[in-house]
């Protein structure tokens, strides 16, 4: 289960060369804002990675390119050489966008979506277009620019920040995308980025965007599983599937009570086995 993406600059060597160490599910190699010299991160990526490719055992490796409209379209012709698992789009706003990425991005290499302008939020539900496209981000600073709202409301008890996080989060699920909940950027205030993670758990989302190995350590603990939650859903999936072997969908257990398909549903997801 994936509960974690880290961005790493694209432009720095010596955060190219953790990649493999980097404890996150998603590794997002950043081509855009924060990079000034674009031009040499592209050269970099080709340097340390021409050979073998940008694919790792431990996690996804995903490269996030700036918007097809600017130098999108010439980065992805040279990703492509080095088949990640997935290359981020930047600046989405139509289904037009989305199949013009596809156009471009090699047939075994997956497309993600930046959800930052007002556009992609109000066509999110309608974005996943092919089967290729899996998962998306969002961009809450970008978000509310977009709105043309100030980023002061990015506080934890604000009724529109929740209906973003909300709306965010139904349409992805509405689509069959994985949502990935939005960057805090003051990675210095551990103690609020954990009540972010913790609001955002409560909420259903399943994983958080970081620029640190602390958030990253953060996330991971709030939006893992327990093993004993894992050792619950095992023994629901069990029993629930003896029981129906026997005709019967719906019976009251000792351990656990109540027990049906819905019951049964929810270990699945829990156990990775059921996608919404």
């Amino acid at each position: 289960m994936i509960t974690s993406s880290l961005m790493v600059a694209g432009d720095k060597e010596k955060h190219l060369d953790k990649i493999n160490d980097l404890k996150c599910g998603i590794a997002i190699i950043n081509l855009e804002d924060g990079v000034f010299d674009k031009k040499y991160a592209l050269e970099l990526l080709l340097k340390k990675f021409g050979s073998n490719g940008l694919r790792v055992a431990n996690k996804q490796i995903v490269v996030r390119i700036n918007p097809l409209s600017s130098t999108g379209c010439d980065e992805i012709k040279v990703i492509n050489t080095l088949r990640p698992n997935a290359i981020r789009v930047s600046k989405i706003r139509t289904i037009e966008d989305v199949e013009k990425a596809l156009e471009l991005i090699d047939e075994t290499i997956e497309v993600h979506l930046s959800i930052e302008t007002k556009e992609a939020l109000d066509n999110l539900s309608k974005l996943k277009c092919e089967k290729r496209v899996t998962t998306v981000y969002l961009g809450i600073l970008d978000m509310l620019e977009s709105l043309g709202l100030p980023q002061s409301l990015l506080e934890l008890d604000n009724p529109t920040i929740d209906y973003i996080l909300s709306k965010f989060l139904i349409d992805s699920h509405i689509a069959g995308f994985k949502a990935v909940s939005f960057t805090f950027q003051d990675y210095k205030d551990t103690d609020k980025f954990t009540q972010w993670c913790k609001k955002e758990k409560k909420m259903g989302f399943s994983c958080k965007s970081c620029i640190s190995p602390a958030q990253v350590r953060i996330a991971n603990e709030i939006f893992g599983i327990s093993e004993d939650e894992i050792l619950k859903a095992k023994y629901i999936k069990e029993i629930f599937e003896q029981q129906k072997s026997l005709g019967i969908t719906g019976f009251s257990d000792l351990k656990y009570g109540f027990i049906d398909e819905p019951i049964y549903k929810d270990a699945l997801l829990v156990l990775g086995l059921n996608k919404y």
